[in-house]
């Protein structure tokens, strides 16, 4: 067993197999959020699921996630670290043989919904262990490496995800993670230390419960047409209100409400659900299109953004400093901006057109510009609240960057006509909407460029933080947090 609470040391056997084991429990959640893009055309043909299908394989997962985030961190905090981490890596490993085996599409969404629900204890989780057990001394050093390792794990999801859908079968990027959790389970009942908040409250239950479900109401209008789906909005919306009231009076909310008094926290979230509701719209029907339009395989499909996730992986600690001596505001505008024209190429793509010459240059001009965005977020954040609350705040953060995730997979295609009406064919519906959707995802990320320049202070420097992975950035909406929620 390693040492007690807030003395494991970096560089030493024990510091070693805790950094391990929450590399391989949170890289089982990385490496499924970037393979199940690019499955997503296999998926089509073996289930025969239409583009509203793949929106609810995606957000069945995200729904969960992004609802019960902030809880997870608390159960952590309450309960105890180690325990949640071992539940939530348990339950996304059954939740994953259930993908692996689903006969169709509704057993897929649902066995996906669970998944949220594991990773929604295990991600906070695997950070807070980290952060609580190392001595403060080496808890940058021990974050970083958990940072770096975490992004070798996530860019590594769409070329091996995409080998083994076209090698054998969609369903083995499910089943991969099962070695990979056994694994971590092993390892973090040996080495791994529990450890306690001190002043763990009690779990806002009430308040999960109307945001899961208003949540997922609210995403089942967007996705779903029809006179039902209007009431589910409506009911919906009704529970997110109720949400919002539970969280203004409870004692010990899972989202205080009073975060958002300063403007430069709100401004940050805003433009976070704005770039990562973009980013995730625009992640799955690049994918699509590419595989289905253009003839890619799933591997090629991997490979053809490569050049996105190897600029954040080269560049995101140098933005990052730039923005520590600078402040955040500024390349929190230009980013957006610049990412934005991205998409704006991404939507040129058709039938017939070259990667060299199309796929290429809007690859490097959007992952500049989400690189640039990247880092200064989260030092935004933190430098807007009492460092105290730092947990709290990239907790909710995170949460913001999950929710824009869902709500910009749901949206997007929807208002562009794509998976509307009778003529609901992958193939038939890209063709349709998939130029539209992307210039509506490029204004999208617009905004949030404008929303930081006239919200987010420009020169004032923040506090030296660690840095989120930049392939974590790029996951299903992206985990941001620097630290753990709710730590």
């Amino acid at each position: 067993m390693a040492g007690g609470e807030g003395s494991i040391r970096y560089g030493t056997p024990e510091g070693r197999w805790v950094i391990v084991a929450a590399v391989l429990g949170s890289g089982v959640v990385f490496v499924d959020g970037t393979v199940v893009n690019v499955a997503l055309p296999a998926l089509s043909r073996d289930l025969g699921a239409s583009v509203r299908g793949l929106q609810w394989i995606l957000d069945g997962y995200l729904v969960t996630l992004s609802s019960l985030l902030l809880l997870g961190g608390s159960a952590g905090d309450r309960w105890g670290r180690r325990r949640v981490f071992v539940a939530g890596l348990t339950g996304f490993t059954a939740a994953s043989v259930l993908c692996g085996l689903a006969p169709g599409v509704g057993f897929l969404i649902a066995a996906r919904a669970v998944q949220g629900v594991a990773g929604a204890l295990l991600v906070p989780a695997s950070l807070s262990i980290i952060s609580s057990g190392f001595d403060p001394d080496d808890r940058g050093r021990a974050i970083g490496a958990w940072s770096g390792l975490a992004a070798v794990a996530g860019a590594a999801g769409p070329l091996l995800g995409g080998w083994l859908v076209d090698a054998a079968s969609w369903r083995l990027i499910f089943f991969l993670n099962v070695p990979l959790a056994a694994a971590a389970v092993a390892i973090a009942r040996r080495h791994v230390p529990e450890t306690r908040g001190g002043d763990a409250g009690p779990l806002d239950v009430t308040g999960a419960a109307l945001g899961s479900a208003g949540t997922a109401l609210v995403a089942y209008a967007l996705i779903e047409p029809g006179t039902t789906s209007r009431a589910a909005g409506l009911a919906g919306v009704a529970a997110l209100a109720a949400f919002v009231i539970v969280e203004r009076r409870g004692r010990q909310p899972m989202l205080p409400l009073s975060l958002f008094r300063s403007p430069q926290f709100t401004g940050a979230n805003l433009t976070t659900f704005a770039v990562y509701g973009a980013m995730s719209a625009a992640l799955f029907l690049v994918v699509l299109r590419l595989q289905v339009s253009l003839g890619y395989s799933a591997l090629e499909a991997g490979l053809s953004l490569l050049p996105f996730t190897l600029l954040m992986l080269a560049l995101s600690a140098r933005i990052g400093a730039l923005a520590q001596r600078i402040g955040p505001g500024l390349p929190m505008t230009a980013g957006p901006l610049l990412a934005a024209v991205g998409l704006g190429l991404f939507a040129r793509i058709g039938p017939g057109d070259r990667y060299l010459a199309t796929v290429l240059p809007a690859a490097l001009v959007w992952g500049l510009g989400q690189t640039i965005t990247v880092a200064p977020l989260t030092a935004a954040v933190l430098a807007a609240v009492d460092p105290r609350r730092a947990g709290v705040a990239s907790g909710v953060n995170n949460a913001a960057a999950r929710l824009a995730g869902l709500l910009g997979i749901a949206v997007i295609p929807a208002a562009a006509g794509i998976g509307r009406g009778s003529g609901t064919g992958v193939a038939a519906g890209l063709d349709h909407g998939y130029a539209p959707a992307m210039r509506i995802a490029a204004a999208a990320c617009a905004a949030g460029g404008i929303i930081a320049g006239l919200m987010v202070r420009r020169t004032t420097p923040v506090r030296p933080i660690i840095h989120p992975s930049p392939v974590q950035a790029c996951l299903d909406g992206g985990v941001q947090s620097a630290r753990p929620p709710a730590a």
